[in-house]
């Protein structure tokens, strides 16, 4: 999380290279959680990746890091794609996000990271 940290949000997204996708890193933030019930804030909950598709259709990438207690970590990772294109609005969902997935993750350099070539869970 601290290499999105460092290169994205407190970096430069325009010096990122772009890819055969042509999808577009337009914007990198943090976000934090607000109580609903007492309004008690808690930062650093996530990352965001705001990307967008060469036809100018918005999607993101939220990471997010949980079960870091005495042993082991989750990473996950939630994707959201606009997609004007109705006659693809049959699409599976694993089709649909799939070149968003693999922008995402080669940007974040997830298989270096975590010597994974894969999700150990998909819902």
């Amino acid at each position: 999380m601290e290499l999105v940290r460092n290169e994205f949000v407190n970096g430069d997204v325009t010096s990122v290279l772009d890819d055969d996708s042509g999808i577009k890193l337009t914007s990198a933030s943090e976000f934090a959680y607000t109580d609903p019930v007492d309004g008690s804030q808690t930062s650093n909950q996530g990352l965001i990746l705001n990307f967008e598709y060469p036809n100018g259709d918005p999607s993101r990438v939220v990471f997010r890091l949980s079960g870091t207690g005495s042993a082991g970590a989750t990473i996950r990772m939630y994707l959201e794609r606009f997609e004007r294109d109705e006659s693809k609005h049959g699409e599976s969902a694993p089709q649909a996000l799939k070149s968003l997935a693999e922008r995402a993750l080669s940007l974040v350099k997830m298989e270096e990271m975590t010597g994974r070539e894969g999700p150990t869970v998909i819902t």
